[in-house]
């Protein structure tokens, strides 16, 4: 909270800037800003903010049952806990095009950089799951323009999702980015291409950025950030991989703590109070007062 240095206006110019610099840039997901905090620590480039992690650790599944108070908030304190860009997940806008401008304008207060909308009818799915059904062309570029129009800071990044490459093809698929980019798209994310012939022909026929989603357990092959950076690719999302990490490891370890009836075996596996203390910065709060971390570990 006190040493995140740069606001969130300094944060969008700079990702603005990164997008041109003709790099890859990783988001990992964060699902807490803790997350947010190591990711950082780690030397990535921004943070991604995933409905699908999101949902999953309210105990739902990924069907837009989230709202969007649940959805800023949350994503407001992973983007406050670093200096890293935020790209949050924004599923269909909450609805029409009003209610799209009135999500942008709370996910500005909240301090994202930038979040991406999605051409499924609400109740939206995982993009990686089968028989996703798509709102039309025409409704998707009203609310693209509703976001366009609704943004007070420019640099606030609004990138359009389609999930058209299954049910309308690779073709269809591109036809819709291109109608999303003429809107005023700042960003295109194809969800679920299938390999990199797929992502090369979407950077030839797509002139602004490009996403690709890494998912696990997904339509999409997991590319390397080499290869998709010699593809063109501009920003390449992980979105649950740090959520499906960290549950597999609670699972274990809680089976082991059932067994057992102690967690001493488990300690190596754990990150230390210590380890713990340092990321969140606790001796440098003696700034601001010398009471907060008066004690030794």
């Amino acid at each position: 909270m006190l040493f995140v240095k740069k606001a969130p206006a300094q944060k969008r110019t700079e990702f603005r800037a990164a997008l041109k610099s003709g790099k890859l840039l990783r988001f990992p997901g964060a699902f807490s800003p803790l997350i947010a905090m190591l990711i950082e620590r780690q030397g990535f480039e921004g943070v991604y903010v995933s409905g699908a992690a999101l949902s999953a650790d309210l105990g739902l599944p990924d069907i837009g049952l989230t709202t969007l108070p649940e959805v800023a908030t949350r994503g407001g304190a992973i983007a406050r806990a670093t200096d890293l860009p935020a790209l949050i997940d924004a599923d269909t806008g909450f609805g029409e095009a009003l209610n799209v401008a009135r999500t942008i304008q709370m996910l500005e207060d909240a301090g994202l950089c930038g979040c991406h909308l999605e051409d499924q009818v609400n109740s939206k799915r995982c993009g990686h799951l089968d028989n996703k059904s798509l709102v039309t062309s025409q409704t998707m570029v009203e609310k693209i323009r509703a976001a366009v129009g609704a943004r007070r800071d420019k640099n606030f990044l609004i990138m359009a999702r389609t999930d058209a490459r299954a049910s309308e093809g690779l073709e269809g698929a591109m036809a819709r980015a291109k109608s999303y980019v003429d809107a005023g798209a700042d960003a295109i994310f194809p969800e679920a291409l299938a390999d990199e012939g797929e992502f090369e022909k979407f950077r030839e026929a797509i002139k602004v950025p490009l996403l690709a989603n890494m998912t696990e357990f997904g339509k999409s092959k997991l590319l390397t950030a080499k290869q998709l950076s010699d593809l063109g690719i501009n920003i390449v999302i992980y979105p649950v991989t740090t959520l499906r990490l960290a549950m597999k490891a609670v699972e274990d370890g809680l089976a082991v703590l059932k067994k057992a009836g102690t967690q001493a075996s488990l300690l190596k596996e754990m990150q230390t109070r210590a380890e713990l203390y340092e990321l969140l910065r606790y001796e440098d709060y003696t700034k601001f007062d010398k009471d907060v971390f008066n004690f030794k570990l």
